[in-house]
């Protein structure tokens, strides 16, 4: 019997219990709100998430091909819709997830207005998004089952058994929009204790997944951007630890733990490693430092020097007071973190990549496999790549390299639209559309997600829509690129009086009023323009 009926059941013995007080009350209708509030806290959501990631993690195990995707988003709306859509489209929402990312929250949730990527936002926006998110999530929930509660009502008044018998197999079987988030906690906004507290905020409003990532706290930059600053392993490895604790303490004892290396594109470090003995991990992190070799003569006041093998080392130090490593250590570097990283608690990998390269990434994560079997990766899509461009490059080196004849590009132009028509940019096209199945099936990739793209997808609509409404084209613009698209395309925003819960509301009204509610849905909604 379904939890549904089982309410049902449960209500009616309460409601004969208390006797004729509860005359007005219909054990039906407290299962329907029942449903539709599926989850009551955010750990309930935490811990519901943490067991579908799990399973997904073993999934992909066994099977490269069962990869997971996740788009990200700034709003409850926005990540709303994207469940909404995916349910429409592909009928489950089984291996898709939603990214929370820290860029957003900083572009668009500071009450700074528009920041950059410095965890320089308020950390409990953080928090915040992902509690507004799963809100959202569980009012899509809402909203779906109260149409369907309707249908029933409807089958069930004209009769008909075999529809009402249908819709209500969807009822017993219906599968939730609600789907883990993975969280950026940018590089922890602070020490462990700090990484920790705002953790905890994370796990109560929902969060199974905390991305955290080795810079320093203080001076942390976006991953595409120049001057990230790393910290020793030591550091990392205790926030790292700062999080699982929080997990722990909240008894979401499977939460995931996605550990980010930017030493790719960090050539810097504040801090040089404490080290004990030669080979400990401290010892490997000052191993990449760029020293010049010295004698007790050549020091200076406030020299920083290393005793390496009896050798005098002498890191270089910029005016910033920074160290910098050497140049063409970052892909060691990122095989050290992520090894590291595994063996002290993370689940998961991220590796902040220059450009999306399936070679690239592979050969790193199979020097991380020879340690670490299972080692898999979460994966930015990022938009901060030029997609088109790099894959054009690839594709026109793979051609070259197969004794075609390119001569008619020009490989550092190859963006121009002129190519667009050309084989090379066909079989660019297709090398991005399997990018993905690609990158997960040779370079360890369990997830793979766009960090920034409703950024870029509202400021692309917004755009098309403006040059047209405040030029000629006045309403006609809204309603042919727009209206008459949501109506040919089902989408369910068309109806936004729907789509805020105003039918919801009204079903609640009828439950508690009976004949006596005034509801907003009747024949005078304009809504019903769209039916």
């Amino acid at each position: 019997m379904s939890a549904y009926q089982n309410d049902i059941k449960a209500v009616a013995v309460l409601k004969e219990q208390a006797g004729s007080s509860w005359n007005a009350i219909s054990p039906e209708y407290v299962a329907r709100m029942r449903a539709q509030n599926r989850f009551k806290t955010g750990l309930e959501i935490a811990q519901y998430t943490a067991d579908i990631m799990r399973k997904d993690m073993a999934d992909y195990d066994a099977d490269s091909s069962v990869y997971t995707q996740s788009l990200g988003c700034w709003h409850g709306f926005i990540g709303q819709q994207k469940l909404i859509a995916i349910k429409k489209h592909l009928k489950t929402t089984d291996k898709r997830y939603l990214y929370l990312s820290g860029w957003m929250v900083a572009a668009l949730r500071s009450d700074f207005g528009p920041l950059p990527d410095q965890s320089m936002h308020e950390k409990t926006s953080v928090s915040s998004l992902i509690e507004e998110l799963y809100t959202f999530l569980r009012q899509a929930d809402a909203r779906e089952l109260d149409l369907l509660f309707s249908g029933l009502d409807a089958a069930r008044a004209a009769g008909d058994k075999v529809k009402a018998d249908e819709i209500q197999a969807q009822i017993d079987g219906y599968e939730t929009h609600v789907v883990p988030i993975i969280a950026d906690i940018d590089a922890g906004f602070g020490n462990p204790e700090a990484t920790y507290l705002l953790a905890k905020k994370m796990i109560e409003a929902g969060a199974c997944c905390i991305q955290i990532e080795n810079q320093v706290s203080d001076e942390k930059q976006c991953g595409h951007q120049d001057g990230k600053v790393t910290v020793p392993h030591i550091d990392f490895i205790a926030k790292i630890n700062a999080v699982r604790y929080a997990f722990l303490e909240l008894g979401i004892d499977n939460g995931v733990i996605v550990a980010r290396t930017d030493s790719l594109g960090a050539g810097l470090t504040k801090q040089i490693a404490v080290t004990n003995t030669p080979g400990d991990l401290g010892d490997q992190y000052n191993s990449f430092l760029d020293c010049d070799e010295v004698s007790a003569a050549d020091l200076n006041n406030g020299d920083v020097v290393l005793n390496r093998g009896g050798k005098l080392l002498r890191p270089k130090r910029l005016p910033s007071n920074l160290f910098q490593f050497r140049a063409g250590t970052g892909e060691a570097r990122c095989v050290l973190d992520s090894i590291t990283s595994l063996q002290h608690g993370a689940d998961l990998l991220w590796i902040e990549t220059e450009k999306p390269h399936v070679g690239q990434i592979a050969e790193m994560v199979n020097e991380i496999r020879k340690v670490i079997p299972n080692a898999k990766l979460v994966y930015n899509n990022s938009p901060s790549f030029n997609w088109t461009l790099n894959f054009r490059q690839q594709m026109f080196d793979i051609m070259a390299g197969e004794g075609k004849d390119v001569s008619a590009y020009d490989r550092a132009k190859l963006m121009s639209v002129d190519y667009d028509e050309t084989d090379l940019a066909a079989r660019a096209d297709e090398m991005i559309r399997t990018f993905q199945r690609d990158a997960s099936a040779k370079a360890g990739i369990f997830h793979h997600l766009i960090t920034l793209p409703t950024y870029h997808t509202a400021a692309l609509s917004t755009d098309n829509l403006a040059k047209g409404y405040f030029a000629d084209q006045g309403m006609l613009a809204y309603v042919k690129g727009v209206q008459r698209q949501e109506i040919r395309q089902g989408i369910a925003c068309v109806k936004h009086q729907n789509m805020s819960g105003s039918d919801i509301g009204d079903a609640h009204k009828e439950y508690f009023a009976g004949e006596a509610a005034l509801k907003a849905g009747g024949k005078d909604n304009t809504m019903n323009q769209f039916s």
